[in-house]
């Protein structure tokens, strides 16, 4: 009996984990949109563009989770800090917006898949703007379309944003919707790991009954 309440344990965590890491709210309403409109606008954070394509983007909610696509170009030269004024390394002004963004996400199920270094020139390209000088890619995972909304008019979002613009003179991002993906997401590996250590435990359990 003890192995089976081990088990059902693991089982109910996983369930949990689920109910948190998925979106069982649905698309986003109209009223939602338009109060995350109003916000935006009042915060100053994106031009009449930016707030257009924000606003095409919530229409058009299907409830899913997607991956935000980030190009950035890191200032190789010390930007004035945003509060100080004083020349500061990108990567550290960076950090500086990370400490509140990363925590913000992670609060809505969100987080990094996937961060790589630019090692080279573009290979294969036309008809687009010539290489800035690109520092980095990253892919980040949403909860949902809401999560995103809810995470750029939380308070002290607008605070922490003029860190991102000093250390990065160019960057463009976009969402996009996996197709095909080999990566095993937390999904497949929360439950990978909560089966192992019910495992362990269950053996150490019969251990002690046998002992």
């Amino acid at each position: 009996m003890s192995g089976l309440w081990i088990w059902l344990a693991a089982g109910m965590i996983y369930v949990a984990f689920r109910a948190w890491y998925d979106n069982w709210r649905g698309a986003l309403r109209p009223k939602e949109i338009a109060g995350f409109i109003q916000q935006v606008e009042s915060s100053g954070l994106g031009g009449a563009d930016a707030v257009d394509g924000l606003r095409e983007f919530m229409e058009n909610d299907d409830g899913r989770e997607f991956v935000m696509l980030n190009l950035v170009r890191l200032d190789p030269d010390p930007p004035p800090h945003p509060a100080t004024g004083e020349p500061t390394p990108a990567e550290e002004l960076l950090s500086g917006y990370l400490g509140t963004f990363l925590p913000q996400l992670a609060r809505r199920a969100g987080h990094p898949l996937l961060q790589a270094r630019k090692v080279g020139a573009y290979i294969d390209s036309w008809n687009v703007e010539p290489d800035p000088g690109w520092s980095f890619m990253g892919f980040i995972r949403y909860r949902s379309r809401r999560d995103l909304m809810a995470l750029v008019t939380a308070p002290g979002f607008h605070d922490a944003h003029p860190f991102k613009i000093a250390a990065m003179p160019n960057t463009f991002s976009f969402p996009t919707q996996p197709t095909i993906s080999l990566y095993a997401g937390p999904r497949v590996w929360v439950a990978l790991v909560l089966a192992l250590i019910a495992a362990l435990v269950h053996l150490a359990a019969l251990g002690l009954a046998g002992g």
